[in-house]
Parts: structure tokens; sequence; C-alpha cells
């Protein structure tokens, strides 16, 4: 049987934490900062969760996940 590949944009972009749930980062942080108000910016910094129908896409694009 062929080895497994991952999609290595896939493992750069999403995390699971200790206790098996996948994290992604948020969109939006990357331009236009100046009009976005300190407390999105902070909001849109943190990891957010992934949803159940998202998680069984990710898993298959990353196995070792």
């Amino acid at each position: 049987m062929p080895k497994l590949k991952t999609n290595k944009t896939a493992a750069k972009r999403f995390e699971v934490t200790g206790r098996g749930k996948i994290r992604r980062g948020n969109t939006g942080m990357n331009h236009l900062k100046m009009k976005k108000s300190a407390s999105a910016k902070r909001r849109l910094s943190m990891k957010s969760g992934v949803t159940n129908g998202e998680k069984r896409v990710i898993r298959k694009l990353v196995p070792g996940l």
C-alpha cells in the first residue's frame, strides 16, 4: 500500500490542541489594519475552532493530524 501524502499547505494552517480539537487562524489580518479597531484585531489574532464537517475534510488532507 502506498504512503499517505500530506497536503503541506493544510498542515501549516491547522494545529491540534491537547484534547484533539483542530484550530485554525482567522482571516482578515493581512492588510487594511488601520481601519480595524484594536478589539477587532485582538479578536482576529486568536485561533478559532473548526466545525465537524470541516474536520472530516481536514483529516483527509492531513492524515497525521
